[in-house]
């Protein structure tokens, strides 16, 4: 299967600690090993490189409506790319909008000098604004393995459409300023800029080489595995291999839950401060280790851990420290973590948020993701949690296009004269198609992997997606192409010090299914830096530790 253009279907503690969050989110994240001699181009078609500087993209070459493109920047290249050297061509390109009034696509190519015939594309992170880095890894990639540009890829990404303003946020992930332009919007919204960025990178690479990709694949994590999705469903033909992590593919419905959450932890007296995270984040863990046969930290066997915070309760339930929870604060985690359904319907058809359990949205190693270091305010502190610092941008820019606008002021539990909109962009945001037969039959092949301690994307979610597939496309058919791993103890993006800061070799992985037709077969994944292995076990099984060596992955079993 080739790359093609057919479309398929309408479809947070400190600042700086901030911005370092925010930069593990923007990357998307792997690796393999160096390409076969003869799937490398053919030797002397060298990349042309200068020479692209300025060169057109013409409209017709994007299957969506611009105004074209052109190269910004060409220049050959030769440096570290990890523990290799790599000589290749970067290409910065910017493709024009059909409203002059909106900004225009950022993009960057990567073709190196030793090609292999196949390209990857990285999705972003949070509202995007920036352009990846096309020499990083994929998501939960292992650091001692070549980045996919190492290994030969032609790699590319883009900005999703805008490009983010320090004076309107200091995390760039997490300016949304854009949405108020429609076209802008939509191109985040539904991914329309992935399929502009996807159509003008292989013009431009067909241009430096003189021959087209035998393979295309697409990674990316968080913002980007819901952009890996979007492409699966809207555009089955683009690629023939995705991986998506922890992807954040209800987008809507996730800001709605992070809008409610926002009310609960703004309440009096509601929020638990970073002791009190700690201490219930360490009480759920200490509640459900064993679970799983082994007390090591990592808590495997999730669905029976049904940890009650209420043990937690301060004598009379008022706050008399950070040794305990005071009843308002016991309610309002309690909330956080379960499922929340709004009074209303909503276009794109989602009803509900599962919420994230103890283990993730309360850990104090990782709070910036989770609740953050100070309640929720108007302005919004920096310090308050990613989530609901997204929340206030989307109420901003998105939903009332109101700079002004206090993200306090609007409640998704009776959002009043704001429910009509709320509606409108559920159907551009929540990418929910179930039906994955089309990408089934155009033979591709998915990865799906979350961490089950996630403090950002809930993992339930990702459960919920994968259901909704097995469902409509039915279990075996969904086997043949897809696969969905939970990785215990993983959080979101391996930010901070995680539990089990989750290593796997996906490309090499989804490399064998597509190109040699060998699905993963009993995969293992490894925590970076400290040696300790796992099966890596297909959803809805979990590791259970049987004997031996306990940071062995031969020491476990995948079970129900």
């Amino acid at each position: 299967m080739r790359p093609g253009t057919q479309t398929s279907g309408p479809g947070t503690a400190r600042t700086g600690l901030v911005l370092a969050v925010a930069a593990v989110i923007l990357c998307t994240a792997a690796a393999a090993r160096p390409a076969a001699a003869e799937d490398a181009a053919p030797q002397g078609k060298r990349p042309q490189c200068a020479e692209l500087e300025g060169r057109e993209i013409p409209a017709s070459a994007i299957s969506l409506p611009t105004r074209g493109g052109s190269v910004t920047a060409a220049s050959a290249v030769t440096e570290a790319v990890g523990r290799e050297s790599v000589s290749y061509c970067r290409i910065d390109a910017a493709l024009h909008p059909v409203d002059t009034s909106a900004p225009d696509i950022g993009m960057r190519i990567a073709v190196p000098v030793e090609w292999n015939r196949k390209t990857m594309m990285f999705g972003g992170g949070g509202y995007n604004g920036t352009v990846p880095d096309v020499t990083a890894g994929v998501p939960f990639g292992p650091a001692d393995e070549p980045t996919p540009l190492a290994r030969g890829y032609a790699t590319y990404a883009g900005d999703s459409g805008h490009q983010a303003d320090p004076a309107m946020h200091p995390v760039p992930s997490l300016d949304g300023s854009f949405a108020v332009n429609d076209e802008a919007l939509r191109n985040f919204a539904t991914g329309d800029a992935l399929k502009k960025t996807h159509d003008a990178a292989l013009f431009l690479i067909r241009q430096s080489r003189r021959a087209e990709p035998k393979h295309a694949y697409f990674a990316g994590g968080s913002t980007g595995g819901r952009e890996a999705l979007a492409a699966v469903q809207r555009w089955p033909r683009a690629f023939d291999g995705v991986i998506s992590a922890y992807p954040a593919w209800n987008n809507l419905a996730e800001a709605l839950y992070l809008g409610y959450a926002t009310q609960l932890l703004a309440e009096p007296d509601a929020f638990p401060g970073p002791e009190k995270q700690g201490l219930l984040y360490d009480s759920a863990v200490g509640a459900c280790d064993g679970l799983d046969g082994l007390e090591d930290g990592i808590v495997s066997n999730v669905r029976a851990c049904d940890f009650d915070p209420r043990e937690l309760r301060c004598p009379g339930g008022e706050d008399t420290g950070t040794a305990c929870l005071s009843d308002r604060q016991i309610g309002s985690v309690r909330a956080i973590s379960s499922e929340w359904a709004w009074p209303y319907e909503i276009a794109s058809g989602e009803r509900s948020y599962p919420g994230f359990p103890f283990l993730s949205g309360a850990d104090m190693r990782t709070p910036l993701l989770g609740f953050g270091t100070a309640a929720p305010a108007d302005p919004m502190p920096l310090t308050s949690g990613y989530g609901m610092q997204y929340w206030d941008q989307w109420v901003k820019y998105f939903l009332t296009r109101d700079p002004g606008r206090s993200a306090l002021s609007v409640d998704p539990r009776h959002p009043g004269k704001w429910r009509e909109r709320i509606s409108r962009l559920s159907a551009l945001q929540d990418l929910n198609d179930a039906d994955l037969r089309p990408f089934r039959r155009a033979g591709g092949r998915l990865l799906l992997i979350h961490g089950a301690a996630d403090e950002l994307v809930s993992h339930r979610s990702t459960n919920d997606y994968y259901e909704r597939v097995v469902a409509t496309v039915g279990p075996r058919k969904t086997k043949r192409f897809m696969r969905y791993y939970l990785v215990p103890g993983a959080n979101h993006a391996n930010v901070g010090d995680p539990a089990f800061a989750a290593a796997w070799d996906s490309v090499t992985a989804l490399e064998q299914w597509v190109e040699n037709r060998r699905p993963p077969t009993d995969p293992v994944v490894t925590a970076g830096g400290d040696g300790r292995s796992r099966p890596l076990c297909e959803y809805p099984l979990w590791p259970r530790y049987r004997s031996g060596d306990p940071a062995s992955a031969d020491s476990f079993v995948c079970t129900r």
